[in-house]
């Protein structure tokens, strides 16, 4: 084994159990790694077409692992779904909330990120999405929009409704200096930033244009193509 594989493997290990002791799906679920739902709080069983699915959730209406009723809740200042409160550290900027929207339609409606879906014990979720490779400017653009608006810490992924005692209201830009920052240590690493751009058919878009087609399906299959061609199942993700 040369040094940089040993290298990508102890990353790895870091990064797993950074995640909350997450595990890789066990070897028959490997193979059934497309139009897959998470076993999650609010996510359906199996995908199916939803034709009711509110604002930015829409594109997934065809085939959906979230239900209208979840889709609505999503586009909500403080929402049920999670008592999460966007506003945490006053009036989050229209432009930056968007981002995060998205980011939660994605989440909640993706049948495509099987391949970066792992197994975790959780009391609200049985598995989550570590390390998808999202594309370089949907980063970007996230980090630019959000940089202007206030938060309190750099790490969401057990909630926000009021900040940490002790902690201050800052920029987004003071808590996460750079694009990566913000996408990847946000959500405990469920993304990782891709080299590449939408279109290429190599990285997870955060939206897309339904009528041109889901085009993270060809992501999803390239990845689980890989991993069950027997390549390292997530040692290509940051490419």
């Amino acid at each position: 084994m040369d040094m940089a594989r040993q290298m990508m493997q102890l990353l790895l290990l870091a990064l797993v159990t950074a995640a909350g002791s997450a595990q890789p799906r066990n070897a028959r679920a490997r193979t059934d790694l497309l139009n897959v739902c998470m076993n999650a709080k609010h996510h359906k069983a199996q995908p199916s077409p939803e034709d009711e699915l509110y604002g930015q959730c829409s594109p997934w209406k065809k085939n959906a692992c979230c239900t209208a009723n979840t889709s609505q809740e999503l586009h909500k200042d403080i929402s049920r779904l999670y008592n999460f409160n966007w506003d945490h550290c006053g009036k989050m900027q229209p432009a930056c909330k968007r981002h995060f929207i998205q980011d939660a339609c994605l989440y909640e409606c993706s049948p495509n990120l099987g391949p970066w879906i792992w197994q975790v014990n959780q009391s609200w979720r049985k598995e989550r999405i570590l390390n998808v490779p999202l594309c370089k400017e949907d980063c970007e653009h996230w980090w630019e929009d959000c940089r202007t608006s206030y938060t309190c810490k750099s790490n969401w992924h057990k909630g926000i409704n009021e900040c940490p005692a002790g902690a201050l209201c800052r920029t987004f830009e003071s808590y996460f200096p750079t694009p990566a920052t913000l996408c990847e240590g946000l959500w405990s690493h469920s993304f990782k930033v891709s080299n590449y751009s939408g279109g290429s058919g190599r990285c997870i878009q955060m939206w897309f244009d339904s009528a041109q087609g889901n085009a993270n399906e060809e992501v999803a299959k390239f990845y689980a193509a890989t991993m069950n061609a027997g390549a390292p199942s997530h040692g290509i993700i940051g490419s």
